[in-house]
C-alpha cells in the first residue's frame, strides 16, 4: 500500500486529490495539511511514502518544507513530489536542490498524478527528458568545464559511475541505462546505487541536478570528455 500526503493551502484540490488517490486499491491517503509547516509535522507522524506538496503555502512554503523532510534522516523513505500551477519554474528548480523527488503540474491528467504516484513511490525521479532538458536551459545553464569543485564531488566515481550519472543526468531510467551500456538493469541499478551514495544524493532527482551543477552534464549535453552514449 502507497501511503500518500496531501500538503496544499487548497482545500478544493486537497479534495479532489484525495477522492482520486483513495479510489485506488494500492494507494492511502494518511492526512492532510494546509500549510508546509504542518505537513513537516504530518510528515514526522505519519511517514507517508509519497507527500504531494503545494510550492506556495502560508506558513512555511513547500521549497522549505521539502529541505526540511529531507534533512531529517528519520523521514528518509519520504518521497516529496513538488505540485505547482507553471510547470518548469525557478519554484520547481529550488526544490529540487531542496530535495524534491520531482514535480506534477496541477492541470495533469488523473492518471499522470497515479502515475507520478507510484513513480515516487518506487524511488524513480519525476523529471521526464523533456523537462529536465527544459529545466536546465532556463535556470541552470553555465559555460562549459562545470561548476567550482566538480572534480571533488566526481573524484570518487568510477569511469563506468560517472557514465551512468550522465545518462541518469539525461532522464534515463535504469532499463534504459542497461541498453545504451549494454549491461543489465540490475547491474544498472547497482551503479546508480553507489554513485548517489559517493555523491550523497538523496534520490535519482538530486542526482540529476548534482549532474548538471558539477558539469557532468551541461544543456548542450554531455561535458567534453564525457560520453554520448
Amino acid at each position: 500500500m502507497i501511503r500518500v500526503l496531501l500538503v496544499d493551502d487548497q482545500a478544493l484540490i486537497r479534495g479532489g486529490f484525495r477522492a482520486l488517490l483513495d479510489a485506488e486499491d494500492d494507494v492511502e491517503v494518511v492526512g492532510e495539511a494546509a500549510d508546509g509547516a504542518e505537513g513537516v509535522r504530518l510528515a514526522v507522524r505519519h511517514r507517508p511514502d509519497v507527500a504531494l506538496v503545494d510550492v506556495q503555502m502560508p506558513v512555511l512554503d513547500g521549497i522549505e518544507a521539502t529541505r526540511r523532510i529531507a534533512a531529517d534522516p528519520e523521514l528518509a523513505g519520504v518521497h516529496v513530489v513538488i505540485l505547482t500551477n507553471y510547470g518548469v519554474d525557478e519554484y520547481v528548480w529550488g526544490a529540487l536542490r531542496a530535495g524534491a523527488a520531482g514535480f506534477l503540474v496541477k492541470d495533469m491528467e488523473p492518471e499522470d498524478l497515479l502515475h507520478g504516484v507510484r513513480v515516487a513511490a518506487r524511488g524513480d525521479a519525476l523529471l521526464s527528458p523533456a523537462l529536465t532538458r527544459k529545466l536546465i536551459l532556463e535556470y541552470v545553464s553555465r559555460p562549459a568545464g562545470g561548476a567550482p569543485g566538480a572534480d571533488d564531488a566526481l573524484r570518487d566515481l568510477t569511469r563506468r559511475e560517472r557514465e551512468v550519472v550522465t545518462l541518469v543526468g539525461g532522464g534515463l531510467s535504469n532499463e534504459e541505462i542497461a541498453a545504451r551500456l549494454y549491461i543489465s538493469p540490475i547491474t544498472a541499478k547497482t551503479h546508480v546505487s553507489r554513485a548517489m551514495t559517493k555523491l550523497g544524493a538523496r534520490d535519482r532527482a538530486q542526482l540529476v541536478v548534482i549532474a548538471y551543477e558539477t558539469g557532468l552534464v551541461t544543456p548542450r549535453g554531455p561535458a567534453a570528455g564525457q560520453p554520448s552514449g
